[in-house]
C-alpha cells in the first residue's frame, strides 16, 4: 500500500516558522497561544511545523494573539521565490530565523542586548566573525 500523505507545502512551513518564531520571541508558550486561539498546543506545534495548513481567518487570530500584521507571515516570501537581487536572501533568512527561534539562539541574542557600548558589542560582532572564518578555514 503506498502512502499517500504529502510532504508540507514550502509557504506553508515558511508562516509556521514565522509563527514559532514570533511565538518564541514574545516568550509566550504553544499552550498560551493556544489558549488566546481556542486550539490545543498539540494544533499550535501542527501549525509551526507546516503539518497543518492556516485559514486565512486563523490566520488573523493568530496575527492579532502576536500583535503583527498579517503580511509579518509572508515578508520575504514573495509565493515561495527567492529575491531576484540576491538569491539567498530567502535561505539566509530561514536559517537566521531558525537559529533566533533556538535556546541558543534566544540566549545569545538576549546577553548580546544587555552590553550597553555600541563599541563593545561591535567587537563582538567581529570576533564572531574571525572564529567564523577561522572554522571554515580549518574544514
Amino acid at each position: 500500500m503506498s502512502d499517500t500523505r504529502k510532504a508540507p507545502h514550502a509557504i506553508d512551513v515558511e508562516v509556521g516558522a514565522r509563527i514559532k518564531l514570533k511565538r518564541k520571541l514574545l516568550r509566550m508558550s504553544q499552550q498560551s497561544l493556544a489558549g488566546k486561539l481556542g486550539v490545543t498546543f498539540q494544533q499550535v506545534q501542527k501549525y509551526e511545523k507546516g503539518a497543518n495548513r492556516v485559514g486565512a481567518s486563523r490566520l488573523s487570530q493568530i496575527a492579532t494573539a502576536l500583535d503583527v500584521p498579517m503580511s509579518y507571515f509572508f515578508d520575504g516570501n514573495q509565493g515561495g521565490r527567492q529575491d531576484d537581487d540576491n538569491p539567498h536572501i530567502t535561505r539566509e533568512t530561514d536559517e537566521v530565523a531558525l537559529f533566533l527561534s533556538s535556546r541558543e539562539g534566544f540566549n545569545l541574542n538576549r546577553a548580546f542586548m544587555q552590553i550597553p557600548s555600541a563599541a563593545v558589542r561591535q567587537k563582538v560582532v567581529l570576533l564572531v566573525k574571525s572564529l567564523a572564518r577561522a572554522e571554515e578555514e580549518a574544514q
